[in-house]
């Protein structure tokens, strides 16, 4: 390793050591190295993770498993903490890279390449459905046990779509389903008591106006009527 990287990697350990004894703060640690204070966020999950090799060049890209990456994308999506925990958990450099793996996880539900994968593939793009598909799709999913990936490729449909309609399904039964896309908020029939009190608002907004449009309007038309009487 050369001199000047062996440097940086032992003062970037002291300086975290110390954050992690309370005898210097992140925005102390942030200053002296001149970068912001979630970078010494992060060398610090870093360092309780992987230790001083965390800070270490690497001759070569760390290669992880399809396993590795799906358990850590899983763990994301399950709401078992930050990027930067699961980062932490599954010893990812960062948070970047597991932003990768999530987009290429709710395009395809698996990191198999097709290549390998027996000439099987998931859709990265959505498709048009009705209403019963949507339906028979979250029923059949929620009976697979949540499996996106296996709905998205029984059904020819991206990963995403399968876990949003499983969701709202689950959450709002058909009604979930429904597409809404172009009706205005007030034409449409309340599906929770959230909705319904934006739809009110939405009225109560659009009555407003209205009012208002016809108060500008007779106050224009008096304005005229004094015009008129003042050139008699």
């Amino acid at each position: 390793m050369p001199h000047k990287q062996k440097a940086v990697a032992e003062e970037k350990i002291r300086v975290v050591k110390k954050c992690l004894a309370g005898r210097m703060s992140r925005s102390e640690a942030a200053h002296l190295f001149q970068v912001d204070e979630s970078t010494i966020k992060r060398w610090i999950h870093q360092y309780e993770s992987e230790g001083s090799s965390a800070f270490l060049p690497h001759e070569r890209n760390r290669v992880y498993t399809p396993e590795h990456k799906k358990q850590a994308v899983l763990s994301y999506l399950n709401g078992e903490g930050s990027l930067m925990d699961i980062c932490c958990k599954y010893k990812i450099r960062s948070t970047r890279q597991l932003r990768d793996w999530l987009k290429v996880y709710n395009a395809y539900g698996d990191f198999c390449s097709i290549k390998h994968s027996g000439g099987g593939s998931y859709m990265s793009k959505g498709r048009e459905t009705t209403l019963e598909e949507r339906v028979q799709i979250a029923k059949d999913s929620l009976a697979s046990g949540k499996n996106y990936g296996e709905m998205a490729k029984k059904y020819n449909i991206s990963y995403q779509q399968a876990r949003s309609w499983t969701l709202h399904y689950e959450e709002l039964g058909e009604a979930g389903l429904e597409d809404r896309r172009g009706k205005r908020k007030k034409d449409q029939t309340p599906r929770t008591e959230l909705e319904k009190a934006q739809i009110e608002i939405e009225r109560l907004k659009h009555q407003l106006y209205m009012a208002e449009m016809e108060r500008d309007l007779l106050k224009k038309l008096n304005e005229l009527e004094r015009g008129d009487f003042l050139d008699r």
